[in-house]
């Protein structure tokens, strides 16, 4: 474990050094990102803190938000969809679109999550995110930098070799304010509507979108595009 955090807060510093201040942390307030959100006030301060706001997250993030604004004294930067797109959308599909087909499902994640950051993201040059290797299948093949062809920058995952055991011993150690939701078997969070707790044995990304077929990638299109691999 000290291995592994020391590499992380080597990568994150060596990040705010050749890309700041064009350079964001995406934090979703999972348990990877609250950690995150812990390393950088402590390590790499240069690095833009911001959030997405997609109009239908649980109270419980925006506890935990709030919780890490008071704690670590930082700016969190919340960013929104545009409103005339959501409301083109659910005038045209309803508000509950997401559940009649993984078209609309990832149109509304589109929407809500994948413009908004295509927006905060035009003028960077590098992000960083929460992601994990063992959180899905789709995450094997992630480096700890690449080239992310999407959004036409670097992209970090500083937290890619660590584990859940990892997280939470982090979390514990350090008294890093996190999501109560965890506690109540939800390992992945992020709508309220597309977000369910998993019982002990099911995989850590069934939480997610669970209404799909088994064979559906569960991935809201911030991190299931095709990556230019470049270490």
């Amino acid at each position: 474990m000290h291995a592994k955090l020391q590499h992380s807060k080597d990568l994150l510093q060596k990040i705010e050094s050749d890309y700041a201040p064009n350079l964001v942390f995406a934090c979703s307030f999972g348990a990877e990102d609250v950690v995150l959100v812990d390393l950088i006030s402590r390590y790499a301060p240069k690095i833009n803190i911001i959030t997405l706001d997609t109009g239908r997250l649980h109270q419980q993030t925006y506890d935990v938000m709030d919780a890490c604004r008071q704690k670590y004294g930082i700016e969190i930067k919340v960013c929104f969809p545009d409103t005339q797109e959501v409301e083109s959308m659910l005038t045209t599909h309803g508000a509950n679109l997401f559940y009649s087909s993984i078209e609309n499902r990832k149109m509304c994640c589109a929407v809500r999550k994948v413009h908004v950051l295509k927006k905060v993201l035009k003028n960077q040059q590098a992000w960083v995110t929460g992601v994990r290797r063992d959180q899905a299948s789709s995450r094997q093949e992630m480096q700890e930098i690449e080239d992310d062809q999407a959004f036409g920058i670097k992209k970090a995952n500083p937290l890619l070799a660590w584990s859940e055991k990892n997280i939470w011993q982090y979390i514990e150690e350090n008294d890093v304010p996190c999501n109560a939701l965890h506690a109540q078997g939800f390992p992945s969070i992020g709508c309220e509507p597309c977000t369910r707790a998993i019982t002990v044995g099911e995989d850590p990304r069934s939480g997610r979108w669970w209404w799909e077929q088994e064979d559906a990638v569960a991935e809201c299109g911030l991190h299931a595009s095709p990556l230019n691999m470049n270490k």
